[in-house]
């Protein structure tokens, strides 16, 4: 607990205003002194914000089973879920869309991924496939992205985020990894980029080099809402759409 207080730069003062406990108790409970009833340790952890499967790691460490199922998508205790998320990708053509897990791994995608991952090493697609190693290695489809230094460090500044919240060392590796790739010498430095684009003043798009011409996207993330299953609490959609005319052009839109 006193990890988690501190990594959200809390106060034992302030924890315990907002759980509307003392802050002696807050003490009593970091240092051993007192034990904490199930109720109490959820709601500190919900006041922190503490993933769903760290709250698991708590309530074994208090003493308490854990409340948290992690339910394989291919458990049929998830068909709901999962046609939901299928409808939400096949809904989304004839766009990318794919759904990533806490680590990024692939967990499904509809079929217009497939154009964007002409030319990716086979050894990169070999599950489990990492989206952000794929999107960022040299032999993935980083050679292709033209604004490849822009999009590094919108990808680089989400990973940070995401290890912020959650803390989880897995990710900080990932990081570490992803930060090692080289840019490509033919790709454009993205310090210079302008966002054109309709949608260009809010999002920087992913500019890709196709047989096409230049195909320009921005993202949006869609993830389930106050959920009780890990395995659907960490699962995101990414969804990307056209960022300017020429790319709606050449699915055959109109864009505003």
């Amino acid at each position: 607990m006193r990890h988690w207080r501190r990594h959200r730069r809390v106060s034992q003062l302030d924890l315990a205003l907002d759980t509307k406990v003392s802050a002696r108790h807050i003490s009593f409970l970091e240092t051993g002194r007192s034990r904490p009833s199930r109720d109490m340790l959820l709601r500190l952890a919900e006041q922190l914000q503490v993933p769903l499967r760290d709250r698991n790691t708590l309530l074994v460490a208090a003493g308490f089973a854990p409340v948290y199922n992690r339910t394989p998508l291919d458990n049929p205790a998830m068909n709901a879920a999962r046609a939901a998320i299928d409808l939400v990708l096949n809904g989304h053509q004839p766009f990318p869309a794919l759904a990533v897990d806490r680590y990024w791994t692939l967990i499904a995608g509809n079929q217009a991924i497939a154009g964007l991952l002409i030319g990716v090493a086979a050894h990169l697609l070999e599950a489990p496939v990492n989206v952000l190693r794929v999107s960022l290695h040299p032999e993935g489809i980083a050679p292709r992205i033209i604004n490849l230094d822009q999009w590094r460090e919108h990808t680089f500044s989400r990973l940070e985020r995401q290890i912020d919240s959650t803390a989880d060392p897995e990710l900080m590796t990932l990081f570490e990894e992803l930060r090692q790739y080289s840019g490509s010498a033919e790709t454009d430095s993205g310090s210079d980029q302008p966002h054109d684009g309709p949608y260009g003043d809010f999002a920087i798009p992913l500019k890709l080099r196709t047989d096409q011409g230049t195909l320009s996207f921005f993202s949006t993330t869609t993830v389930f809402g106050a959920v009780n299953d890990i395995t659907l609490d960490e699962l995101a959609i990414e969804s990307f759409y056209p960022a300017d005319e020429e790319t709606a052009s050449a699915f055959a839109i109109s864009i505003v």
